[in-house]
């Protein structure tokens, strides 16, 4: 539900939904937030395991924020401090993947007093959230686009961890920043080349082999540039739970990268058996939806996008996207009620991407050219050497 009151920096918001966006537009906006009735009509009422340590994450990258749950934890008050970053280790809940955590890094690190450096332990790869290989092959390539230099950038995947026991590690550190820079992107490019990586941890390397000529196989059919390797995992290394999975991404000639996923079932908790060749088809088949949908980024990050450009400098921005993803969509308003800045969504023009009269038409679904002007906002938490 939207917001119900604004009185003394303070903005109310009814449901559990997109608590994730709440939190961190509150703590960069420096605005607190009130979040009631969170699945108080449900037969568990309250926040989740999850939730509870995705808060206690925020309060371990930031300095003097004011976390208040009530006991039925039901309704949160969160007053946001300064974000401090630096080194930061966190066991995850393994009810959400690693993913669901890194995110939250992605959006703030560049804007903390000193750079982050975290480790974060669990599930590597789910089907819940993005996975650390979907994250490290399509989202830090566009934040490089805001902070133009990658010195400092770094995700690392130390032990895969696969539902339900997950035990995987990651190491992930981001630079800060005074500010970002505007950008306009309009430009997807052609597809060139496809990358991939199919995993295996505690099971027979023979089901990522086969997951892979699937996914070739398919994919074989429009471009010839394929090479997917396989990453086999074994003893520590492969975590505490079998399981296999493939991350597919496809590259333009412009530097937009499309990439997708798809993870094993988790036999323990009553789920069929996956088969390897349906497995490689199915990340194949989703790799080519992303591909038709389009755009400067893929759908599981614009909303990423949406947030660097509105923190961006007091300048014009543009970026070409496919269709709005729900999560996107609710992103925005959000944006709205916490910045006070509008975005305006335009169906392109063929100069927008570089082309020359109404025929040269961007291929796929219909695209949606965002447009807007940077609060301006500035990191004043960054040291000053």
């Amino acid at each position: 539900m939207k917001t119900v009151s604004r009185e003394r920096n303070l903005l109310t918001f009814h449901g559990s939904n997109f608590l994730k966006q709440r939190l961190i537009l509150s703590i960069l906006s420096g605005k607190s937030v009130h979040i009631v009735n969170i699945r108080s009509q449900d037969a568990a009422p309250g926040l989740r395991g999850y939730e509870v340590s995705l808060i206690r994450m925020f309060d371990k990258i930031s300095n003097g924020s004011e976390i208040d749950i009530n006991k039925s934890g039901t309704s949160i008050l969160f007053k946001p401090g300064i974000l401090n970053g630096g080194v930061i280790h966190h066991e995850c809940n393994l009810e959400r993947g690693i993913g669901y955590y890194l995110d939250v890094l992605l959006a703030l690190g560049p804007f903390c007093k000193v750079p982050i450096h975290a480790t974060l332990r669990g599930i590597t790869n789910s089907k819940d959230c993005p996975s650390v290989d979907h994250i490290k092959s399509s989202a830090l390539p566009n934040l490089l686009k805001f902070l133009v230099v990658d010195e400092g950038l770094e995700l690392k995947i130390k032990q895969r961890g696969m539902r339900p026991l997950g035990g995987g590690e990651i190491i992930f550190k981001c630079p800060v920043r005074k500010t970002l820079r505007s950008l306009q992107f309009g430009k997807p490019g052609m597809i060139k080349r496809i990358r991939g990586v199919a995993y295996t941890s505690k099971v027979s390397p023979a089901l990522g082999n086969r997951a892979i000529e699937a996914a070739k196989g398919k994919l074989l059919e429009f471009i010839p540039d394929i090479y997917i390797y396989a990453d086999q995992n074994k003893g520590k290394s492969a975590g505490n739970s079998p399981g296999f999975g493939i991350n597919l991404v496809a590259e333009t000639t412009e530097g937009v990268f499309y990439s997708a996923e798809n993870v094993s079932n988790d036999v323990s908790k009553g789920e069929t058996v996956t088969i390897p060749e349906d497995l490689g088809v199915i990340a194949a088949c989703k790799l080519l939806e992303e591909i038709y949908r389009g755009g400067c980024v893929d759908s599981t990050f614009q909303w990423l996008t949406v947030l660097y450009m509105a923190l961006g400098q007091k300048n014009i921005s543009k970026f070409l996207t496919g269709p709005l993803s729900d999560y996107t969509i609710h992103f925005l308003q959000h944006l709205h009620e916490f910045f006070a800045i509008t975005f305006k969504l335009d169906n392109p023009k063929p100069e927008d991407y570089g082309g020359v009269d109404e025929d040269d038409v961007l291929p796929g679904a219909n695209k949606v050219l965002l447009t807007c002007i940077g609060v301006g906002y500035t990191n004043m938490n960054k040291r000053t050497n």
